[in-house]
Formats: C-alpha cells, sequence, structure tokens
C-alpha cells in the first residue's frame, strides 16, 4: 500500500460513510435505532482511535458520547478533516515503518501469543476494513428496520466517478 491508494480508499470511506448517513437520517426509525446508532458510534469511535494513535494523543480521554443520530454523524463528519489532514504527513515510507500498537496486550490474551509487527499502513488499512465490516451491518440493519440501504460499494463509487461526499444537511 501507498499514500495514494490510502488517498483513494479514505475518499471512498468517506463517500460511503455520508451516504450511509444520509440514509439514516432520512428515515425517523433509523434515527431513533439504538443498535443501529450503536454500530455507528462504534464505527466512528475506532476510527478516531486510530487517528489518535497515529498522532500520539493520549488514549485515556474518553470520547464523547451522543443523544442523537445528528449529532453524532456531526462528530463523524468532521473526523475526515483531521484524518486526510494526518494523511497528508504521511509518505509511503512512514506508512511501511512499525507501529506499536497500545492495545497489544489485549491482543495477546485474544491470540494466546504476542501480535506480529505491524505497520502504520497496515493500521490505515484496518480502519478502511473495519469500517467497512460495520457500514455493513448498518445496512443490513436499515434493510430490517424498512429502510433502504445505499449501495456504497467501493466499485460502484469508482462507476459513478468517484463522487465528493455529500453529507446530509442538519436542520435546526
Amino acid at each position: 500500500m501507498n499514500t495514494t491508494d490510502f488517498n483513494a480508499l479514505y475518499q471512498h470511506m468517506e463517500w460511503a460513510d455520508a451516504t450511509v448517513w444520509k440514509a439514516v437520517l432520512a428515515s425517523a426509525n433509523a434515527q431513533s435505532d439504538t443498535k443501529l446508532r450503536d454500530y455507528l458510534y462504534h464505527l466512528h469511535m475506532v476510527q478516531r482511535a486510530f487517528l489518535r494513535i497515529w498522532r500520539n494523543e493520549p488514549r485515556d480521554t474518553p470520547f464523547p458520547t451522543f443523544e442523537d443520530a445528528p449529532s453524532l454523524m456531526s462528530w463523524a463528519r468532521a473526523y475526515y478533516t483531521e484524518a486526510f489532514a494526518h494523511l497528508a504527513t504521511l509518505n509511503d515510507e512512514q506508512l511501511a515503518q512499525p507501529m506499536i500498537m497500545p492495545w497489544a496486550a489485549m491482543v495477546e490474551q485474544r491470540l494466546g501469543r504476542p501480535p506480529e509487527a505491524t505497520t502504520i499502513g497496515d493500521t490505515a488499512l484496518q480502519v478502511t476494513l473495519h469500517t467497512l465490516y460495520h457500514r455493513g451491518q448498518v445496512n443490513a440493519r436499515l434493510r430490517e428496520i424498512g429502510s433502504e440501504p445505499p449501495l456504497v460499494d467501493y466499485i460502484a463509487w469508482v462507476w459513478m466517478g468517484k463522487p465528493s461526499p455529500d453529507w446530509p444537511a442538519l436542520t435546526s
């Protein structure tokens, strides 16, 4: 992986997140669904957790919580400005550098052995793949509660000409 590939993956990730959020905010059922909001919170919290690690920020600062879906979406949207600014500081050599994961002890407990070496690039890719996984759960949940999940596949984004994200407007 290189910075060009990561920029494309993160551009797609933002577009897909914005597209999913548009579907969520278009439905009163989706906005009030606790399970759906939990998926979305987890997805965006993990994005921010990795950003904290990349920027050497304290890990013990609690993440904010949100009373409603629009507030959570605003927090999610703001992540991308910060993430793109950070990604812009990295070059291909930095992506290949080892990265000590602060939660390596938890991983060791789960695996029963120490984790193998991880690079900054590995973690950046993990963010996109983790988001993809949970976005799939969000789309499945949208269907369960009677909404139509949006098409957010990477190839669909390419076929559409790699559109910019279209975040939903928040109404007061």
